[in-house]
């Protein structure tokens, strides 16, 4: 009697096992079903680009207005490059003047410094903006599509094609979740930008006749902690779009929301998303954006040292409450040759884990190296030949 019940009572739980299981699978997925009323989704750890979470986030779709985190991009490296200065002024075209949709208004032949048009396009969406300051860095909107389409190769973004600068429906302009997460990422590499995106309210021609508030179209940096970027988009094709980005005990994180219903449910989700990332995870800073990693020697350069820099910020993530162990770091450098320009990659550095890559970044130069002259390479041959008679 006792074999027959212990039979029985074995036969019950190998049967239940199965039931038990799918049960926990489905909790599990319920909990991570963070986007069920968009088309797709991800959330992206900016430092290291880890995908947390993602929602057929390789689905080609219209982008709308996040369109323009490559148009910004774009500004603020002519910016950084020393190619245009925020206190410029542009002049708007009849082009730039004529655009629909999401605007600041701007006049034909009416001049704006690129800070503010920057602020329209970060804080209203302003195709106007983006139009006048695509043909100001560039000399053509066409030309600036070029380069967009070009930067977006050279970022590693591979189902994106830009027919426009602003997101305004096009046959054949396109992008994914993740992809928009990979140009927020560059985007932030710029860490000013957030002093324009973050920016709930504002004015442009202050204490004019014409003077025009700005809104954020993002309400989530009002009203989510720690919000301060990145772009919104809506078309009719392309619904209500989100690429958010907030910072929280010095972990950033990234998510995007493309196809939702409504403003409401789009900026639910989002939160949601945020939720989870920053109550599951934290990251491990390692570097800051342009903190010295080494200096190395310049074959016939002007300066006999270079000092080789972090491009971005670098942490590891992990777990909640996980330490951070074993980790090893190593440097590769290109070879080197003159002209060198402040800037330009040098190198890479690469994080690594029980053989697995975390992390791969860009080491820049610090400064600009020319070539030497005859009389200072002279200087150096005899500094040399002494050093060694000593």
């Amino acid at each position: 009697m006792r074999r027959f019940t212990t039979l029985l009572l074995t036969m019950v739980l190998i049967f239940s096992l199965p039931a038990l299981t799918g049960v926990a699978e489905e909790k599990k997925g319920q909990k991570l079903d963070l986007a069920k009323n968009s088309s797709s989704a991800i959330i992206m750890e900016r430092d290291t680009g880890t995908v947390i979470y993602e929602k057929n986030s390789h689905e080609k779709l219209p982008p709308a207005s996040m369109t323009k985190i490559m148009t910004m991009i774009l500004i603020m490296e002519a910016l950084e490059k020393g190619k245009i200065s925020l206190d410029d002024k542009v002049r708007a075209s009849e082009n730039a003047a004529s655009m629909g949709g999401s605007q600041i208004f701007l006049e034909a032949g009416e001049e704006m410094t690129v800070r503010e048009l920057l602020l329209g396009i970060a804080v209203a969406s302003g195709n106007d903006a983006s139009v006048a300051m695509a043909e100001h860095i560039s000399g053509s909107v066409d030309a600036f599509i070029g380069e967009m389409n070009e930067k977006a190769k050279e970022i590693g973004v591979k189902n994106t094609y830009f027919k426009n600068t602003t997101g305004l429906p096009a046959d054949g302009h396109y992008s994914t979740a993740y992809d928009m997460a990979l140009m927020a990422k560059e985007l932030l590499k710029y860490e000013d930008i957030t002093k324009f995106t973050g920016i709930y309210d504002d004015y442009l021609r202050k204490g004019s006749d014409k003077e025009f508030w700005l809104v954020n179209t993002n309400k989530l940096v009002k009203f989510y902690d720690g919000v301060d970027g990145l772009k919104t988009g809506f078309t009719r094709e392309a619904k209500y779009c989100l690429t958010a980005t907030a910072k929280k005990n010095d972990m950033r994180i990234i998510t995007v929301v493309m196809g939702a219903p409504t403003s409401k449910e789009r900026n639910a989700q989002v939160s949601q998303m945020l939720d989870y990332a920053f109550t599951h995870y934290q990251t491990h800073k390692k570097y800051k954006k342009n903190e010295k990693i080494q200096d190395v020697k310049v074959s016939k350069g002007n300066k006999d040292k270079l000092k080789v820099l972090t491009s971005e910020s670098i942490s590891i993530l992990t777990e909640k409450g996980a330490k951070v162990e074993g980790v090893t770091e190593k440097v590769k450098l290109k070879k080197l040759s003159v002209p060198i320009k402040k800037g330009d990659q040098v190198g890479s550095l690469i994080l690594e884990k029980d053989g697995k890559v975390l992390s791969k970044t860009a080491l820049v130069a610090g400064d600009d190296v020319k070539e030497a002259s005859f009389w200072q390479l002279f200087k150096r041959s005899i500094s040399g030949f002494t050093k060694k008679s000593n």
